[in-house]
């Protein structure tokens, strides 16, 4: 990322705090564009998304602007939030705000003389990055939905229900009321009804019938996290966590969780009488762990682009998702 000249940085301890917004342009393909950073600049020859520091008196979306006219000579036609984080490096703590951008005007070029890779998410890794590329990498390589199945569905209401889910999501089997037996039963069902789709199935029960069910990851309770935040997760195999307040943030990070569940954002049916966080304060928690997280309580795919500009990956949720009306 480029620097703009003198900083004038809030300061965060004995560290400047500084604020960065980097663009991830997005082909149709799913490619992405890195940059590696030139000869003569800090960490020369690591790749990067695009961007850079935000000045005094910007927003993000301006400085995302005017940083990807200055460096790629191109201008955003559409953008919306992706993930914003902190990370701090020996000398300085950065918060960034990454920007999911898939169209631009005018041809990418190379303003500033340095090298650019269009490269998979999932591919990106081979590259020697910058240590805040991982945590946009795990977003992009996520969808904006997490579905959960009503406790109570039966192998048949769940099977018939599938195409009416949005095309890519998460899917997570939620059926307390199974014993194990005939939850591995049904969730080998459901993992071969949506082979070959971008559909993805998280059990309820453990790394180890995830694994051994060929789903794509497992999901923890808070309770469950904390039972076993030591547990090793296969390579591949996702780990999400519930959470209600910050200390559950900070604890599926340090689980190794890669996303998070987040909520009551919004009064719920189900439960009256709990008091809902509302969408400012998810999003200052949201915003302050370095990983995605999902919005949950009284929200659904009609509540996509809202929750994408509070800092989530997306939204979870039962009921918005279980009828042939939900947005896909």
């Amino acid at each position: 990322m480029r620097n703009t000249g003198p900083e004038r940085p809030q300061v965060s301890g004995l560290l400047p705090h500084i604020g960065v917004a980097c663009g991830v342009l997005r082909r149709a393909d799913g490619a992405v564009l890195l940059a590696q950073r030139p000869a003569g600049k800090i960490a020369a020859g690591k790749w990067e998304f695009p961007g850079g520091k935000i000045e005094t008196g910007e927003s993000p979306r301006v400085a995302l602007e005017r940083e990807l006219h200055e460096e790629l000579g191109i201008g955003i036609s559409q953008a919306r939030p992706l993930i914003r984080f902190t990370h701090a490096y020996h000398d300085r703590i950065v918060t960034l705000d990454a920007w999911l951008v898939r169209h631009w005007q005018h041809e990418v070029r190379a303003v500033e003389g340095q090298c650019f890779a269009w490269q998979a998410p999932d591919a990106a890794i081979a590259l020697d990055l910058l240590p805040t590329v991982q945590p946009i990498l795990a977003a992009l390589c996520l969808p904006p939905d997490y579905v959960f199945t009503p406790a109570s569905a039966d192998e048949t209401r769940i099977r018939e229900g599938l195409d009416g889910l949005p095309p890519r999501c998460l899917l997570r089997l939620r059926l307390p009321r199974l014993d194990d037996i005939a939850y591995v039963q049904l969730a080998r069902a459901v993992i071969a009804d949506t082979r070959g789709t971008q559909r993805r199935v998280i059990l309820d029960r453990g790394a180890a019938m995830a694994e051994a069910c060929g789903a794509a990851g497992w999901h923890q309770t808070r309770a469950g996290l904390d039972h076993d935040a030591a547990v090793q997760t296969a390579p591949g195999l996702l780990r999400l966590a519930s959470c209600h307040d910050a200390a559950g943030l900070v604890r599926a990070l340090a689980a190794g969780c890669d996303a998070a569940v987040l909520g009551s954002v919004q009064s719920t049916s189900t439960h009256p009488g709990a008091l809902p966080m509302g969408w400012e304060s998810f999003a200052a928690l949201a915003g302050n762990t370095n990983l995605p997280v999902y919005a949950i309580g009284g929200v659904g795919p009609r509540d996509r682009a809202t929750a994408f500009m509070h800092h989530a990956q997306g939204v979870a949720g039962i009921s918005a998702y279980w009828s042939r009306s939900q947005g896909s």
